[in-house]
């Protein structure tokens, strides 16, 4: 099976890169990537978890949105229902985390030079909890990014087809099939800006 640690143009961080940002171990995924065809049911576990974490958080969250994939409507999907969060300041992890982790999350991800992102896994559904301080960038790279497939059903369609063929190779780690797409979501998202 082809690998993306065959193509020597590959700027894949070092397992070294990445243990360094992940809380516990970073553990080799050496497999292809799962994807499966857009299921209605993701946007009721979104919710199910958005009221789940409103109900440990409260006020605490200044928005709470699906994002990634699995929010947009006849987009294949790894079934991770990705969440963004947003705080006042996500680098103050005792003002959220130690109440999620008693509700059973478990911060997996601390990357202070990437906009000071934290990811959390859910207790029971397969999810990543992004969160970010209020203002971050990224926030709305993001929410841009989904509205803009949600809309665009060429960009949806091209960006199905990159996700298909890469996730066909064997990744050693899920971050390498994330950052393999950068190209085509540099893409889209320079159309997108131009139609703002």
């Amino acid at each position: 099976m082809p690998s993306i640690q065959d193509d020597p143009n590959s700027t894949s961080k070092s397992d070294e890169e990445l243990q360094r940002v992940t809380v516990g171990d970073a553990k080799p995924h050496n497999a292809p990537i799962t994807l499966l065809e857009y299921d209605p049911c993701w946007p009721k576990l979104f919710d199910r978890e958005a009221n789940r974490i409103r109900s440990v958080l409260g006020t605490k969250i200044l928005q709470l949105e699906h994002v990634g994939s699995t929010s947009v409507p006849g987009l294949c999907a790894k079934p991770i229902i990705d969440i963004l969060m947003v705080v006042k300041d996500s680098a103050d992890e005792k003002n959220y985390v130690s109440d999620l982790e008693e509700a059973g999350y478990t911060l997996r991800i601390r990357e202070p030079e990437w906009f000071e992102h934290r990811l959390l896994k859910g207790p029971d559904t397969d999810i990543n909890l992004h969160v970010f301080s209020k203002g971050a960038s990224e926030v709305d790279r993001m929410l841009r990014f989904r509205n803009w497939l949600r809309s665009d059903n060429s960009d949806r369609d091209k960006y199905a087809t990159v996700k298909r063929k890469l996730a066909g190779l064997e990744w050693r780690h899920v971050q390498h099939y994330a950052d393999a797409k950068n190209s085509i979501v540099k893409e889209i998202m320079e159309r997108a800006k131009a139609f703002e």
